[in-house]
């Protein structure tokens, strides 16, 4: 792991861990045992565990990510997006900083003129957004997702770059669905946390009978 990797990915962490405890979505107990927790995840290597959320929110269940999305929506009308049924144009894709998407919990996933479409789980971190504007340059259109799509998305971006002349079969919708940021353990080995059975998950498109977003999901932008 860089420097600058572990660096970006500490700020962010921070950050966020920083501003759900100002949102009053955590108390300042559980983040401090988070924070550690955090600091043997990273030791391990595993990128798709090195989230303080994600430990908040499947290992140590103080809070639910879902909350933690309708509150970015109903305070900073941030809209959602549904990477699974995305096409992410090629070139977004091939010019994708995998290191920074992990550290940060975030993608690109379109541009549009001098606007940059980013996916993120960590809109509570200012490390995150000033990251991505900095390093693209131009105005970034911020959308919520779950740290499940952003892991699912970057797993198959980064074996798709692994197999020669690979294709964009990757990023097929696999059957089922994708897999859960943090996988159960098994026996001897394998990730610490398993995201519990039945968790809910915030609807990437209104739900028949259910009460109206307060911020839609956004389509894709027309193509000329």
């Amino acid at each position: 792991m860089s420097t600058e990797y572990r660096s970006l990915l500490m700020r962010a962490n921070r950050l966020m861990g920083a501003n759900l405890v100002d949102a009053n979505l955590v108390k300042i107990d559980d983040l401090e045992k988070a924070n550690e927790r955090l600091l043997e995840l990273v030791a391990s290597g595993q990128p798709r565990q090195n989230t303080v959320l994600g430990i908040l929110c499947y290992e140590m269940k103080v809070v639910r990510e879902e909350d933690v999305l309708q509150h970015v929506v109903d305070n900073e009308g941030v809209g959602l997006v549904d990477l699974r049924d995305y096409d992410v144009p090629e070139d977004i894709r091939r010019q994708t900083d995998v290191s920074s998407c992990w550290a940060t919990w975030s993608v690109p996933f379109d541009r549009e003129e001098d606007f940059h479409f980013i996916a993120t789980a960590y809109y509570l971190s200012p490390a995150v957004r000033a990251h991505w504007e900095k390093l693209l340059g131009g105005s970034v259109l911020w959308f919520g997702v779950t740290l499940d799509a952003i892991a699912d998305y970057l797993e198959k971006l980064e074996l798709g770059r692994a197999v020669p002349g690979g294709t964009r079969t990757p990023f097929a919708r696999p059957a089922g669905g994708t897999t859960a940021p943090f996988p159960a353990k098994t026996t001897g080995s394998g990730p610490p946390f398993a995201k519990p059975a039945g968790a809910a998950t915030v609807p990437p498109f209104p739900v028949p009978g259910a009460a109206p977003a307060t911020a839609p999901v956004v389509p894709p932008p027309a193509r000329n």
